[in-house]
């Protein structure tokens, strides 16, 4: 196995705790928990810093089991209608330096049972920031389209606007865009990839290629990139 490397442990876990999502459960395999998935996903990135500083040095790979990187297992159920308390998934958070200050461009990693995706860009950033995004999109439409308008380049489906946001021209060339309420490029992988010996490489790779991306999304909201 690489030392940078997802292990089919990862999974398996996951697999058991959505069949067993309860706290009992949970108290009795938690040493499991840390040795199967929390160790080797903080491991992972750890290992994977180096590769995230080629797609920006302003990404930060934190490997601390707590406040780091890798998002806690513990589910918020205050005002969900799913008491489960646990996630049945992994997420890590490639964030910016600059996140905690201004909403920001980054990376996102999921690993669940049969969905495995990477992604680089800002996923429904408050409106303030979204509405920065929108008037850089119209103030450089030329750039925006050099950027999106890439062979085999795509924006992650999601939410988006019926009609074209208040105050933006409904004819706009690129009216689909302004209406997104995010900007994502994402690409998926099969457990058997995540856990082989060039998934970092392949990360690295999708991350490269959302960089103007997330570039463009940086300076849109003032932070550096």
């Amino acid at each position: 196995m690489a030392a940078n490397a997802i292990t089919p442990s990862v999974f398996r876990f996951l697999r058991a705790i959505k069949r067993n999502n309860n706290r009992d459960w949970f108290t009795r395999n938690k040493e499991r928990y840390i040795q199967e998935v929390r160790d080797p996903v903080c491991h992972f990135i750890a290992d994977f810093g180096p590769k995230l500083e080629r797609i920006s040095r302003r990404l930060v790979a934190d490997p601390r089991p707590v406040g780091g990187s890798m998002i806690r297992i513990y589910r918020d159920t205050r005002f969900s209608k799913d008491k489960s308390p646990y996630k049945s998934w992994v997420g890590i958070r490639f964030g910016h330096v600059d996140g905690k200050q201004v909403p920001s461009p980054g990376c996102y990693l999921h690993l669940e049972p049969g969905r495995v995706f990477f992604a680089g860009g800002m996923w429904h950033p408050e409106t303030k920031a979204l509405g920065a995004v929108r008037d850089a999109i119209v103030s450089h439409p030329e750039r925006w389209k050099k950027i999106v308008g890439r062979r085999g380049f795509e924006l992650s489906e999601g939410e988006s606007l019926k009609r074209a946001p208040r105050g933006y021209d409904a004819d706009h060339p690129f009216v689909d865009d302004l209406r997104r309420k995010g900007f994502m490029h994402s690409v998926s992988f099969t457990e058997k990839q995540a856990c082989g010996k060039v998934f970092a490489s392949e990360l690295e790779r999708v991350g490269r290629r959302a960089g103007p991306l997330m570039e463009f999304l940086a300076e849109a909201v003032g932070v550096r990139w």
